[in-house]
């Protein structure tokens, strides 16, 4: 499987998110995965590349041509296919389209922004492909407890919740991935409106 990883950038991050992530690249890699991700060499994006790569997979990157230009961030040198694209709209496309699952691990802005824009897809059902969120350290406790939150006060259907998958427990995380996908609903199951 084509597997997406969507996570930080940021080089200043705890070092054990960076160790996590990098032993569930070498996971996905050992168990035949391969990675699509945004191209970054630092914090979380790279940590999963770097765990791909010591675990001898496949990894595209997919990247502006102004994170480049501008020195927004550095790129990862070692991917195996890097693909720039002209804007962040067609990075999160070309991302969706290569990958047949996702994982989200800890990550700021633009994570939170890939994660609910893959979700709201699925939600709506343009897609049927496994979303799985890796809760290292419970970092994103407070992001279960506002989901939980919003279906209580009637903002998010109950059965949204079964749109995506959160666990500490990076096999049981790859295990999600690798099932077999639920049947698709119909968007009238997962949306009022």
């Amino acid at each position: 499987m084509n597997i997406c990883v969507y996570g930080a950038a940021s080089p200043t991050i705890d070092p054990e998110y960076i160790r996590r992530v990098e032993q569930l690249g070498k996971l996905m890699a050992e168990r035949g995965h391969s990675l699509v991700f945004g191209g970054g060499a630092n914090g979380l994006m790279g940590a999963a590349a770097r765990g791909v790569r010591d675990g001898g997979g496949r990894i595209t990157g997919v990247i502006p041509k102004f994170f480049d230009n501008e020195s927004i961030e550095e790129i990862c040198d070692f991917c195996t296919e890097l693909v720039f694209t002209e804007n962040m709209r067609e990075r999160k496309q070309i991302m969706e389209d290569r990958s047949d699952g996702f994982i989200v691990v800890p990550g700021g802005i633009g994570t939170y922004e890939e994660f609910f824009e893959i979700l709201t897809l699925k939600q709506l059902c343009r897609h049927n492909k496994p979303i799985a969120i890796y809760n290292v350290m419970g970092y994103y406790n407070e992001l279960s407890a506002t989901m939980n939150k919003a279906i209580e006060k009637n903002f998010i259907r109950e059965n949204c919740s079964e749109l995506y998958f959160m666990t500490e427990d990076p096999i049981k995380l790859i295990e999600y991935i690798e099932a077999p996908s639920a049947p698709k609903r119909s968007v009238r199951e997962l949306k009022d409106g």
